[in-house]
């Protein structure tokens, strides 16, 4: 067995796969995405990930990738910035002050529901 880490391409595209699984209407974390893939601390890299994902095919759906609080902390890598929201919102999810309202309700855990 190789001690090589994997590609970061190869690791961005195991998050994106997670991210398209997250169904309409519901989010998850940064932190929950990197547990998914076993590194918990690996929320940054998560956010990194997202922030190099447009353009692609499939769609990458980032817009439903909130931090732990359900805050919209990567919308100004939208362009505009208010796209984050319309997007969610489109969605039927409701933002109040760049928070997701129900957060917790309509947290989606891909640990939980891919593994």
């Amino acid at each position: 067995m190789s001690n090589t880490k994997p590609a970061k391409e190869n690791i961005y595209e195991i998050i994106y796969e997670i991210v398209r699984a997250v169904p309409k209407g519901r989010v998850t974390t940064y932190g929950a995405v990197a547990a998914a893939i076993g590194v918990k601390s690996g929320a940054r890299m998560v956010g990194y990930a997202m922030n190099s994902c447009a353009g692609l095919k499939p769609a990458v759906p980032a817009h439903r990738v909130v931090n732990r609080n359900g805050m919209l902390t990567g919308k100004h890598h939208f362009s505009p910035p208010e796209k984050m929201e319309q997007l969610l919102k489109k969605e039927g999810i409701k933002v109040k002050d760049d928070i997701v309202v129900d957060f917790k309700q309509l947290f989606w855990d891909p640990v939980k529901e891919l593994l």
